[in-house]
């Protein structure tokens, strides 16, 4: 399971499924965490709850002295977590990606889902894209800081 945590001032995804005509926003923050999730075949609920332990714990926020020495959780900032099969992209041979490493969807939803369920249990207010819908993710990154977790 990966995570590509971004450290954002506000984030937000806006979705819209095949038969909508318009988009709309489905999920919002202010200053926290903006986390794209991959899943790929292996991952379990226990590695996602694991990502979730990491992301809330994950010091990248400063303290008064200006060491990123705070997590989410310390400074009550809140996480927009977004299901990212493409995290999971090989680019090894050829210039078109493959995405076989990627978990399907039945398989990948319920793993994010218990991401998100981790992260609320430990007191982080949650919001969420769409899964399987055209989805566009605005945000502004904070520093910027960014971080790829891989468990």
């Amino acid at each position: 399971m990966r995570g590509l945590v971004q450290r954002v001032a506000r984030a937000s995804v806006t979705s819209r499924t095949s038969d909508e005509q318009h988009r709309q926003v489905v999920g919002s923050i202010d200053a926290g965490l903006c986390v794209l999730v991959g899943v790929t075949h292996a991952d379990t609920v226990g590695i996602a709850e694991r990502l979730a332990d990491k992301i809330a714990g994950l010091r990248i926020f400063d303290d008064d002295d200006g060491v990123m020495n705070r997590s989410v959780v310390d400074i009550g900032g809140a996480v927009l977590v977004v299901s990212q099969f493409t995290l999971y992209g090989n680019t090894v041979k050829g210039r078109r990606p493959s995405w076989i490493e990627a978990a399907p969807p039945e398989q990948a939803e319920p793993l994010v889902d218990a991401v998100v369920d981790g992260l609320r249990q430990r007191g982080v207010p949650v919001s969420t894209g769409r899964f399987r819908t055209d989805m566009q993710v605005e945000l502004v990154n904070d520093g910027p800081v960014t971080v790829m977790l891989e468990l």
